[in-house]
């Protein structure tokens, strides 16, 4: 029964990684916002979640909006530093990344946060989203968002959504099946992970992990095949002893009868508890295998089990029917290039290499990799505006995995910053709307391009440009140009004339030693000094493109002096800034 109704300019709903941004982007532009999540905890993917360990826009000049300030907000707050897995440029502890979060909500007395909800209804007044109902409130909005993990308001709003697969006939995407087969009729989406956070507690014996239902070690036989067991435990290794246990190999991507997360409340009800007792059964048999000092984390989450995230990490949720569908052909590079071409209407970067997970399945994709300062990344692409707006439906935004993209496409558009940079300018569309009284799909993109470029926060990327740092004095004139001149973006994903900010980052260190070029994009480096790392050999990357500049042109077995910081992990020395002998 509704007790109580609130009234808004922008509702968002739900706390994941794209409805945290946007509530916080739409609060800090002057609109009076209410954000309502399920969880305790703000940010989803990136803390509630568990994936503490994010991939994509970690290159320099990817770093931007509400991403980058997050990765400065960890890089100040994480003690021993974010350099702890080889999975990742990033990994952190989860409770400080909801700190973060916490932090800049409170921080805003335009935003009113509500946890513990979830939508139940949806007030609509014609072709318009006006309000959605919960529990025993109901809260009343001129824009509303849906921010939830698996696009619970497009059902509830009967705004057309897709889940599942689609065949090459309906857009000739070339990574998309022929026809329907056994592996789309299983796994109609991506497998979600249900994160554990496992422990070592070193010459303590930790805490014995019981089975849980349905334990059958034949499932996680030869999960670290390959890889051998320190490097398997050091790919989401967090700071403190901590191990983030999110892997696809024989491990706990947990995907069977995943069409019930969508069914009804109960079916959803019975999936979840399965993928975490997936989880347990994956930390049991980590623990019989590698020994009793491997245990599960002690009060990670706020609830009971505390080494077990407060969700599952979803891969894929409904996805809109837009006035834009992003497809695979969006994603990948141009002919002979190392980008893809960009949206006219371009509000945000990604640059994941694009995977799927299917359990026990390597399902092959066409290849958008590329080496770039002497490791592998993704080529970068753009995400349209008019992805995020209903083909027929006013009033309405979403700005989650929830986006109009294909099933293929998804698999690079999901990630946690593209998720945050889309959501960061749907909550600033939303805000902008309210301040000209219009509607999404009516609001001047270039206006908005423009707010998200001139942000005095966290301005926004919107044209992926490998060079362009956001400290560049000439950042947002190259951004603006490429927007008027879309037929002059560069395939090389550079712009002409760019000088570099070559300021140290305050973690380096001093390394010297003999520099090697075992082929295009890989180098290695054998320490002479400091004595204490004397003859060790470091792979050599960077997140910097002067740097990688240096590093193409640096001449074979010369002596070189590099600031970085070492990941002991990965095995590289992350370089910062490098002189000759």
């Amino acid at each position: 029964m509704v007790n109580q109704t609130y009234t808004a300019d922008v509702l968002v709903v739900g706390g994941g990684t794209g409805g945290t941004a946007a509530a916080i982007q739409a609060a800090r532009r002057g609109a009076k916002t209410i954000l309502v999540s399920e969880f305790p905890w703000l940010g989803g993917m990136l803390t509630s979640a568990g994936v503490s360990v994010p991939d994509g826009n970690e290159l320099e000049a990817f770093q931007t909006g509400l991403w980058g300030a997050f990765l400065q907000e960890l890089r100040q707050r994480q003690p021993g530093g974010l350099d702890n897995s080889w999975v990742s440029f990033f990994s952190y502890d989860p409770r400080i990344g909801a700190e973060i979060f916490a932090d800049w909500v409170q921080e805003l007395p335009y935003l009113h946060w509500i946890s513990g909800q979830v939508p139940i209804d949806v007030y609509r007044q014609g072709d318009s989203i006006t309000g959605v109902c919960f529990a025993d409130f109901a809260v009343t909005a001129k824009i509303i968002l849906d921010g939830t993990e698996l696009g619970d308001l497009l059902p509830l709003a009967d705004i057309p959504y897709r889940w599942g697969w689609e065949l090459q006939s309906e857009w000739g995407e070339p990574s998309a099946p022929v026809t329907f087969n056994s592996l789309t009729q299983k796994y109609p989406v991506q497998a979600p992970t249900y994160v554990v956070i496992m422990q070592d507690f070193g010459e303590s014996i930790a805490p014995e992990i019981p089975a849980a239902p349905n334990y059958n070690p034949s499932q996680f036989t030869g999960a670290w095949n390959g890889y051998g067991a320190e490097t398997f435990l050091n790919y989401g290794r967090l700071p403190g002893g901590l191990f983030m246990m999110n892997w696809p190999i024989c491990g706990n991507d947990y995907g069977e009868g995943v069409g019930r997360l969508i069914e009804s409340d109960v079916s959803r009800s019975e999936f979840i508890p399965e993928s975490r007792w997936h989880s347990q059964n994956f930390a049991h048999f980590i623990q019989k295998q590698l020994g009793s000092r491997y245990g599960l984390a002690k009060k990670v989450f706020p609830h009971a089990p505390t080494a077990f995230a407060l969700h599952p990490y979803y891969r894929e949720s409904r996805r809109l029917v837009g006035l834009t569908t992003v497809r695979e052909q969006d994603i990948l590079p141009i002919a002979k290039g190392r980008v893809a071409s960009i949206f006219n209407d371009a509000i945000a970067v990604g640059n994941y290499a694009n995977d799927h997970h299917y359990p026990g399945v390597q399902f092959p994709l066409q290849p958008k990799s590329i080496r770039w300062g002497g490791r592998w990344t993704g080529s970068p692409f753009t995400i349209p505006y008019s992805c995020l707006i209903p083909a027929t439906t006013d009033g309405f935004l979403v700005c989650e995995k929830n986006i109009s993209v294909s099933h293929i496409a998804n698999g690079a558009t999901r990630l946690q910053p593209v998720v945050m940079g889309i959501g960061q300018a749907a909550g600033m569309a939303a805000a902008i709307c309210v301040e000209l009284n219009c509607q999404p799909r009516d609001l001047p993109v270039r206006t908005l391009q423009t707010a998200l470029l001139e942000d005095n926060r966290s301005k926004a990327a919107i044209i992926p440009l490998f060079n362009l740092p956001p400290n560049h004095s000439d950042w947002q004139h190259w951004q603006l140009y490429y927007l008027d001149n879309p037929q002059a973006y560069p395939v090389s994903g550079d712009c002409p004339d760019s000088a570099f900010d070559k300021a140290l980052i305050q973690e380096s260190n001093c390394f010297k030693g003999i520099f090697f070029r075992l082929e295009q994009q890989e180098y290695r480096f054998t320490v002479t000094a400091p004595a204490a790392y004397q003859g060790q050999s470091w792979q050599l990357v960077t997140l910097r493109s002067h740097i990688d500049e240096q590093l193409r042109a640096y001449p074979h077995e010369q002596l070189v002096t590099l600031w970085g910081r070492h990941n002991h992990s990965g095995n590289w020395l992350l370089v910062e800034h490098l002189n000759r002998g």
